[in-house]
């Protein structure tokens, strides 16, 4: 019966799915939960919970940077928006939106104006004046002259083979009836703009399918005839409003809206609010549609190095630079789409954009290659796609090198990563109650968690070892089955697990509380660092046990950098 010692020294692959129990190549677990793997490969207990405040419902984490040392953490509720600073509440606005309306909400941020929009609202802006918050309705700029909205003007598929024709109004010399050859309007028209004559109409009054009353800025002839050349604004109450949103190359880029999903509008440059084409010289605004053999429904857009388009199919990039009515060049990179039921916003990490996939699966690294021209969307939890369930929030910390991913179940999927030292570890973090989101501010990472009904924001804090003040919490780091090279193991004996431990107070092998030497409970001391063991008896014949299990539910830290395995197995 050879003898053997199996150490571990590194957990740089995290929890890995039972599919790879197999591989003898993985420096992986069969389990973590609430503890981190360090630069150096060690595991340590995760950072516990402290209350920031209550909240009166469930809620949606946003960062708000106004400067450097000026922070803000939104809090999106039902139709308010609570304004934090340091942990203290100094605002609060009024919104149009719903707890359901919260999921497809996205934002931009640039100094200290973020817009929001959502494909059935009116996009909206938050502003900082002085002391002071204020959240008011986007404006399209207007031309001074005739009051035109500089808005796109755009046709839609349902408005194909629709002609209007003008004729007088008695409302007065700028109004006329717009009447089309077959049903075409609807009540929800009123207020938005049609494109007739080379005039902005605004309709103000629904008369039936065929016929609206609209008004122009100054006199006008009626028409002779019905025309065919006419167009609608892109965004408007009957035609939805646009569903994704950032700034790129001094642009405000929309990607996609409700009726017009697969559109790109790119405002006028340094003029945010104007999207007006005009003769299209190379400061005006531009237009452009996705075309491919597959619909393509934009869920967001990135400013990278180049504008990013993530679509439910597929994933595109424009790379002019600059971007320009005459130089677009837009490409479809790779083929694995993303979510579209939610915003789940694109996080960059290490230069790269990661974003998670149509199926709420896993999570993709878009990196260009070495030559800086095509696209790759490499899969970031190949071994760990079991905790992959159903994401509903994801934030990363730049400061901690850590992605916070919670899912529809509760809990964090959490990675720890550092490409330089090559850890990649999946893990999962785990509360009484349920997380709800995630945000991270000046390097601290705030989380919405629901508990007995009540919801609390809360913040990761180093040095604490609870939840929430009174809740603790259990950690567990479970083995890999244990590989014997080219022989087939019938049993195996573990005579002795020893574990290598720094500044660690608690720690249980395999559910035996283990006497560290000169056990100190004093909060302000380091703990024990060195070697620890247990001797075990008794014979293992599954073949995918774990052979020891490190655990822990005291509230005293815990750090583990190694941990080896003495026995003898039997072929």
């Amino acid at each position: 019966m050879p003898d053997f010692i199996k150490t571990q020294n590194n957990f740089a692959n995290g929890e890995v799915s039972p599919e790879f129990y197999s591989h003898d190549n993985l420096n992986g677990l069969m389990r973590l939960e609430n503890m981190d793997v360090m630069s150096g490969g060690g595991l340590k207990r995760r950072d516990g919970l402290e209350i920031v405040n209550n909240i009166p419902s469930d809620a949606r984490l946003v960062p708000f940077s106004v400067a450097e040392d000026e922070e803000y953490l939104l809090v999106l509720g039902a139709q308010h928006i609570y304004v934090y600073r340091d942990g203290k509440l100094c605002d609060n606005l009024l919104s149009p939106w719903n707890i359901n309306d919260l999921a497809k909400l996205q934002y931009a941020q640039r100094f200290g104006t973020m817009i929001f929009v959502h494909p059935e609202f009116r996009p909206m802006v938050l502003k900082k004046y002085g002391e002071d918050f204020e959240l008011i309705a986007f404006d399209f700029v207007r031309n001074d002259e005739n009051m035109n909205e500089m808005i796109p003007f755009m046709r839609f598929e349902d408005s194909e083979n629709i002609t209007i024709t003008i004729s007088a109004n008695s409302a007065g010399n700028n109004f006329a009836t717009l009447t089309t050859n077959r049903d075409f309007w609807t009540p929800d028209s009123v207020g938005s703009r049609v494109l007739v004559q080379s005039r902005q109409w605004l309709v103000d009054t629904y008369i039936d399918a065929t016929h609206v009353r609209a008004y122009t800025n100054g006199a006008y002839s009626a028409s002779s005839g019905a025309t065919s050349d006419w167009g609608e604004a892109a965004f408007s109450n009957r035609r939805g409003w646009p569903c994704s949103i950032t700034f790129h190359q001094d642009r405000l880029v929309f990607g996609g809206s409700r009726d017009y999903p697969s559109g790109i509008w790119l405002s006028k440059v340094g003029h945010h609010n104007n999207f007006d084409a005009g003769t299209g010289l190379d400061d005006e605004a531009i237009f452009i549609t996705l075309l491919s053999q597959q619909r393509q429904h934009i869920c967001t857009v990135v400013s990278s190095d180049n504008l990013q388009i993530l679509t439910s199919v597929g994933e595109w990039a424009i790379s002019n630079k600059p971007l320009t009515p005459s130089s677009v060049e837009i490409k479809q990179h790779t083929s694995v789409g993303s979510v579209a039921s939610r915003y789940l916003p694109p996080q960059k990490i290490e230069g790269a954009t990661v974003f998670i996939s149509a199926g709420r699966k896993d999570i993709r690294e878009l990196t260009l290659d070495e030559l800086g021209e095509n696209y790759n969307a490499t899969d970031l939890c190949a071994y760990s796609k079991h905790l992959m369930k159903n994401p509903i929030d994801i934030a990363y910390n730049d400061s901690t090198r850590q992605l916070f991913v919670v899912l529809e179940n509760g809990d964090i999927a959490v990675l720890n990563q550092n490409s330089a030292l090559g850890i990649s570890a999946w893990g999962v973090y785990k509360t009484q109650g349920d997380f709800r989101s995630v945000a991270v501010l000046d390097g601290t990472t705030y989380v919405i968690v629901r508990r007995d009904e009540i919801y609390n924001l809360e913040k990761f804090q180093s040095g604490v070892f609870n939840d929430a003040g009174q809740y603790g919490f259990s950690f567990n780091a479970s083995a890999l089955p244990i590989h014997s090279g080219a022989h087939d193991i019938k049993k195996y004996r573990i005579r002795k697990i020893s574990v290598r431990v720094l500044n660690t107070k608690s720690i249980e092998i395999n559910g035996m509380r283990v006497s560290l030497p000169n056990e100190i409970y004093a909060p302000d001391s380091d703990g024990y660092s060195g070697d620890i063991s247990v001797n075990i008896l008794g014979s293992v014949r599954n073949k995918i046990a774990s052979p020891w299990v490190i655990s822990g539910s005291e509230q005293l830290p815990t750090t583990v950098l190694s941990v080896a395995v003495h026995g003898f197995y039997t072929i």
